[in-house]
């Protein structure tokens, strides 16, 4: 099929790839943004153009390549990952390690078996194809869901905005650990358990400290690098994520946790040009979110899934409204959660694009009903979007659980560093729940090597003096070198529970 895919791309005109290229990303930006208007993760209306695009739609480009559809979706999902561990605050999210651990791993495997044994006891898949296709679309992806949320204008209260972007950006390895392995199982039955249990220890060990290690050393060769261009900086990070995720996959590692600790470790140091690459790799999660999409939209032919909605719709429920919450309130209160946030981290589930990536694997491993597969989690993928994304907002309001986001401008302040320079200008919101809230600027105990050079709030930018009272949602423009920024950083934390719980 690829020799196919690729006979026709060479008897094409290459204007015409181009300009069906450029139409078709030009298209997926207009709806981007016209999904936040409409309350609809974009992934939804990329999928579409996709499908529109395809041999089944007005577009009639013909697409049957699952290697390619593969690759193209590893290559963009490694970028994606590597932006996500650059955009986490590492201090935001440590208070809620452990839940988002425990969702990612054990909250994975739970609604996988939930949903294999679903399929294989009412819908009447066998046993391990059954598994096979829960554990494909076992992972999460909340960050559609912050985008739905951001275009309200809601953002979630407590510790559910953290540990929600954690898991999100942790449990793919874990779904993907799940459906090579029952892959293998059918494939060749005699696999021993024990086996596979020490392969996924090996696979999420060398990933976690590979990934650690990569991302040090890669932090180094940024701060050694002394590029003329700065435009350079982004480029090397970015090649710095392929070759982590490349190296870690080849030497039996999971790839994709290594290059999103990579980012975090990145991401969480003082780095030269911070801002320049965070802009750059957000703009490049984008595009490959975009490609991505499109290409799993193409690969699709929506007449065979029209025969699968059924069971997909069924799945699809079953997932939302079952397997899901099962999962999450079977861990999330053990930790101390409140019952309204578990419920909305129960229902803010919504399957992206890992779930059909990893349909692709069962096809090209040759398993038997494989198609069928594939439709199937593409039809629940849309489902959820559909279904889950558009409702998270007023979900998370009955719940009690939501606060009015406050969005800044941009930002009017912007400091390009050098190599003379020890010095960075970080941009920290103060938390909805902060105990900082209320007190003014002098009494923030705040190092004195640094200063507080601007406030936003409410859109209106001030420069502070030392009796200016901060408020919850402020956005504090703070200036002071790199050697104090881990202090001034935790200050923010939304969990400041030790101050808080002490008091």
């Amino acid at each position: 099929m690829a020799f196919d895919t690729y006979e026709a791309l060479r008897s094409t005109p290459i204007d015409r790839i181009l300009l069906a290229a450029s139409v078709l990303v030009g298209l997926s930006l207009v709806f981007a943004r016209a999904a936040g208007r409409l309350g609809v993760p974009a992934l939804a209306l990329f999928l579409v153009v996709g499908m529109l695009a395809g041999s089944d739609g007005p577009g009639g480009i013909y697409f049957d390549d699952p290697w390619l559809a593969q690759f193209l979706g590893v290559s963009a999902l490694t970028v994606i990952l590597f932006a996500g561990g650059l955009d986490t605050d590492w201090h935001q999210v440590r208070p809620v390690l452990w839940p988002a651990v425990a969702l990612s791993t054990a909250g994975v495997a739970l609604t996988a078996a939930l949903v294999g044994l679903f399929a294989a006891g009412a819908l009447g898949f066998g046993l391990r194809e059954g598994l096979l296709m829960g554990a494909v679309i076992s992972s999460t992806d909340t960050a559609a869901v912050f985008m739905v949320l951001r275009s309200k204008k809601v953002a979630l209260r407590g510790r559910l905005a953290p540990l929600l972007e954690l898991e999100s950006g942790s449990n793919d390895p874990m779904a993907v650990f799940l459906t090579t392995a029952l892959v293998q199982v059918i494939m060749a039955p005699g696999t021993s358990p024990v086996r596979l249990a020490a392969s996924f220890v090996v696979q999420m060990a060398l990933g976690g400290a590979l990934g650690y290690g990569l991302g040090r050393a890669g932090l180094l060769l940024l701060h050694r690098m002394r590029f003329e261009q700065e435009a350079l900086y982004p480029l090397l990070a970015v090649t710095l994520a392929v070759f982590v995720y490349a190296l870690v996959a080849i030497v039996g590692g999971s790839g994709f946790l290594a290059v999103y600790v990579a980012g975090l470790v990145i991401g969480n140091s003082g780095l030269p040009y911070r801002r320049f690459l965070m802009r750059f790799s957000d703009s490049l999660a984008w595009l490959g979110q975009i490609v991505m999409f499109l290409t799993l939209g193409l690969l699709v032919f929506p007449r065979e899934v029209a025969n699968v909605i059924g069971p997909g719709l069924a799945l699809a429920t079953f997932l939302m409204f079952v397997a899901r919450p099962v999962a999450v309130l079977g861990i999330v209160p053990l930790f101390g959660m409140r019952w309204r946030e578990a419920l909305l981290a129960a229902w803010v589930g919504l399957r992206g694009a890992v779930p059909i990536i990893l349909a692709t694997v069962p096809t090209l491993a040759g398993v038997a009903g494989a198609r069928t597969i594939f439709n199937v989690v593409f039809f629940v993928v849309l489902t959820s979007a559909l279904v889950q994304g558009t409702s998270v907002p007023y979900v998370a309001r009955w719940l009690g659980v939501a606060a009015t986001e406050r969005v800044p401008r941009r930002s009017p302040l912007e400091l390009v560093p050098n190599e003379a320079m020890d010095s960075e200008l970080l941009e920290l919101a103060v938390p909805l729940e902060s105990p900082l809230a209320g007190k003014p600027v002098a009494q923030l105990g705040l190092p004195k090597e640094t200063l507080i050079v601007m406030l936003s709030r409410n859109g209106q930018y001030r420069v502070p003096t030392g009796s200016t009272r901060v408020e919850a949602g402020d956005m504090l423009f703070i200036l002071g070198p790199r050697a104090v920024l881990d202090e001034v950083r935790s200050r923010f934390t939304v969990a400041s529970e030790p101050e808080r719980q002490g008091h």
